[in-house]
């Protein structure tokens, strides 16, 4: 179960604008505009750091808003889930190389693309045992 503070850190470091994070700033000024009410570039960064731990419902609704989730997001484990799946793919498909293979997969006949996930599969499955102990040895 993640944290109030953990998600909101996934949302900065996730959703991205002009290949950058948003700032404390635009968050804040953002959020405000979206809630009609005040939010300082302090009390964003306290929600992300966990300084803050309990915000108002305008303020989380604000938030989802802002990073365009659902407000559900911070509350429903297995939603946050899902759309952090979404967001893993996302950014893996910023990756020039993964998007390129994504497109070429995409234009192959089923067969064909089942295959390359196979291979994909058995490439990962053997870099895994090495993986592991690379990290077993470097502790």
């Amino acid at each position: 179960m993640s944290s109030l503070a953990d998600k909101i850190d996934r949302l900065f470091t996730t959703i991205r604008t002009n290949g950058r994070e948003y700032t404390y700033e635009e968050v804040a000024r953002g959020c405000s505009k979206l809630s009609g009410g005040t939010f300082s570039k302090t009390y964003v960064w306290q929600l992300r750091t966990g300084q803050r731990d309990n915000p108002t419902k305008r303020h989380l609704e604000a938030l989802a808003a802002f990073f365009r989730v659902p407000v559900a997001y911070f509350f429903d484990d297995d939603l946050a889930a899902r759309i952090e799946s979404q967001f893993a793919l996302a950014t893996a498909m910023r990756d020039a190389d993964v998007r390129d293979v994504a497109l070429r997969i995409m234009n192959l006949d089923d067969q064909t693309r089942k295959s390359m996930v196979r291979i994909i599969q058995e490439i990962t499955q053997m870099r895994q045992p090495k993986a592991d102990s690379e990290q077993t040895s470097g502790s």
